[in-house]
């Protein structure tokens, strides 16, 4: 492969930079039309047409907003800990974070992936990929709460990921960081890179009633780095297709060493055929250490625990299953049409967009038209896989999603601009600017058998000029635009948590009808819950205190507790014992190191609690719930360690601290923690 020197790539790279900052588009305060407005409106007690879930990186959380409006109904914890809804906090929830490396309480979520019936969104779940930790979360869409999350071995940086069949089969898991395999010695030198790093690609499995997650198989590849990825569709299903740069297997400053080649990989994989050579008995089980988290909703209680072993599959002793696909420049988009034939890579230092056909690719392994091996995986001619390429598209190609018409769109980083064009004969359509420097876009069902064509919402990294200044750091966006005509119209600016990388959008109407309102308090199994006020209690066993408490509008039962001592540690489960929609609770206690409860109703939630010096301390309710909320409070008296303070608790009375008809009997009874 040609290549092109340091001194052109880093003087490329110092283009961009400038560029990205320069690239202010003229008119810019104009761009909107004067009917915006109305198209974006929502009147008040109406609904918005699509949800739209959004990717938070560094957050580690997911955004949902309503589309047209760009209003934010939602942020759902996923990877890092939210001390507005105490999770990661609880006790019921802290297993969520577990993996093998202990309790992280944060990580960098990229994209989100909806799951599909036929190669069309189906409502039941959306899944999200963590790059740091390596992890998927599986998201239950009736609760919009986090449902599963599972750790992913031998993978460092998983951002190829968590991108799905269309029959939501298995959820793929491509490694951006090759690395050494967790099972071997990885203290090595740095640079034997080539020698001793090796990528992973692995396969997850998705219960198709229950949506539960598990380890299928491992492909163990080259040591290259895997950025984006898309599954075939249609005459293409049995195919997985996944960007790839770094192909010159560089350990030190890739921005210049990475960028050395022409041109990079797409990588076809057979995952049908891999699941049979897996079937078959053709990997070899190795040990491994990784966390499986899954929440309950009867108990409202998290569980973790540990897988130790994985099944691992060769790519070099596989011959038909694997194939590179060359692909101009370091490719970052991997994206496949509604009708599986045509893949677009998108090379963020290329000047044109390369199309491939799935049906010239299967011809050229038959024929075998290749240009050699890397790594002992066959390289396939570029010519032979190319139906065509998109000339002067723009500058800094980086994600194409289908309008449904036979359209493609595509996100120019460098010259912050979407362009619209024809995938038959790859002509551009419209180009519209974006204000500035778009990532991933999102067409409600654009990666899907299925577009809705009426709206493409783009997600900028850069945006100044857009919004009031706040420091050095200005808000992270989304633009909506009107898709639905000949020329692509900007409808709105809104910004979101950052930071936002891909995302999903689906029709409200095959979500909002099922959404949970309230969970049965009879149907509460949590170990802990009180399913009454006369089911509240206090119970000492030794150093520990459980406190039994419900909440209700508008108070706490009890909400007068004393003989807690220092040294003890408190767990109070709270039981929310409203029936109906949108009244949760929260609970607050002065000075908990955590962070609050926000208990659903007719769940129940723990928070564990350590007095660090005696007094009172009142607790409270923290989510506005009526009118009398801020009466919705109560006292608990800590007493030195060797006080002889009997154990009491009232609602609504005072009883003399010696009457000895509201004193709890102390238990020696261990109960399950």
């Amino acid at each position: 492969m040609k290549r092109i020197s340091s001194s052109v790539i880093f003087a490329g790279f110092v283009c961009i930079l400038i560029g990205a900052g320069s690239c202010k588009p003229k008119n810019a305060g104009n761009a909107v039309s004067a009917d915006a407005a109305a198209k974006t409106y929502i009147a008040p007690g109406k609904y918005d047409e699509f949800y739209n879930f959004v990717s938070g990186g560094f957050s580690g959380q997911m955004s949902v907003y309503g589309i047209p409006s760009g209003r934010l109904l939602r942020v759902i914890p996923v990877f890092s800990l939210d001390p507005e809804k105490g999770y990661g906090f609880s006790e019921e929830t802290k297993p969520m974070l577990n993996t093998s490396h202990g309790f992280v309480p944060w990580d960098d979520l990229h994209h989100v992936e909806m799951s599909q019936t036929n190669g069309e969104i189906d409502g039941r779940w959306v899944f999200a990929n963590a790059n740091n930790t390596p992890r998927i979360a599986r998201l239950d869409l009736k609760t919009f709460r986090t449902a599963e999350i599972l750790e992913i071995p031998n993978s460092a940086g998983n951002h190829s990921s968590p991108f799905i069949t269309e029959n939501t089969e298995y959820v793929v898991a491509g490694t951006r960081f090759s690395v050494p395999p967790d099972n071997a010695n990885g203290d090595v030198p740095i640079n034997t890179y080539k020698k001793n790093f090796r990528g992973s690609v692995t396969f997850v499995k998705v219960d198709k009633e229950t949506g539960k997650m598990s380890i299928a198989f491992q492909l163990r590849t080259p040591g290259i780095n895997f950025d984006l990825s898309h599954a075939g569709k249609g005459k293409s299903h049995d195919w997985f297709f996944f960007s790839c740069y770094n192909t010159e297997q560089a350990n030190t400053l890739l921005e210049v060493n990475a960028s050395q080649r022409d041109k990079d990989f797409i990588m076809a994989l057979n995952w049908k055929k891999l699941e049979e050579y897996a079937n078959a008995g053709r990997g070899k089980k190795e040990t491994v250490k990784y966390a499986h988290n899954m929440y309950d909703e009867t108990t409202h209680t998290a569980t973790s625990e540990m897988g130790t072993e994985v099944l691992v599959l060769d790519a070099k002793d596989l011959t038909d299953i694997c194939f590179f696909i060359p692909c101009p420049k370091s490719p970052h988009g991997c994206d496949v049409d509604p009708t599986g034939e045509y893949i677009v890579g998108s090379g963020k230092l290329a000047a044109l967009l390369p199309v491939f056909s799935f049906d010239k690719i299967q011809k050229a392994i038959a024929d075998k038209d290749f240009i050699g091996t890397y790594d002992g995986i066959p390289v396939i001619r570029y010519e032979a896989a190319l139906y065509g390429e998109v000339q002067k598209p723009g500058l800094g190609p980086l994600h194409t999603e289908f309008d449904g018409r036979g359209n493609a769109i595509t996100t120019f980083f460098v010259s912050s601009e979407i362009v619209r064009w024809n995938i038959k004969d790859l002509k551009i359509i419209d180009r519209q600017p974006t204000f500035y420097s778009p990532g991933h876009l999102c067409i409600p069902g654009g990666d899907t058998k299925k577009p809705n064509g009426k709206y493409v919402m783009v997600y900028n990294k850069i945006t100044k000029d857009r919004y009031l200044p706040t420091g050095p750091e200005l808000a992270q966006a989304c633009q909506l635009f009107d898709i639905s005509g000949d020329k692509m119209q900007l409808l709105l600016d809104f910004p979101t948590i950052g930071e936002p990388h891909y995302a999903q959008a689906v029709s409200a109407d095959l979500i909002k009808n099922n959404s949970v309102k309230f969970f049965k308090i009879e149907e509460n199994a949590n170990p802990y819950v009180s399913k009454g006020e006369a089911a509240t209690k206090v119970v000492r066993t030794g150093n520990r205190v459980d406190i039994y408490i419900t909440a209700i509008r508008s108070h706490f039962a009890p909400d007068n507790i004393e003989g807690v001592r220092m040294g003890d540690d408190v767990y109070w489960h709270v039981t929310n014992l409203e029936q109906d929609w949108d009244v949760p609770h929260g609970f607050a206690i002065k000075g908990a190191l955590t962070g609050e409860l926000l208990v659903m109703p007719g769940e129940t939630q723990t928070l564990r609690w350590s007095p660090e010096k005696p007094g009172i301390y009142p607790f409270y309710c923290t989510d506005f719930c009526s009118a009398l909320h801020q009466e919705m409070q109560g006292y608990i008296r800590i007493s030195p360690q060797n006080s002889n303070v009997a154990l009491l608790f009232s609602t609504g009375k005072n009883l003399p601290s010696t009457d000895p008809s509201n004193t709890i009997e102390e238990t020696t009874k261990e109960k399950h923690d």
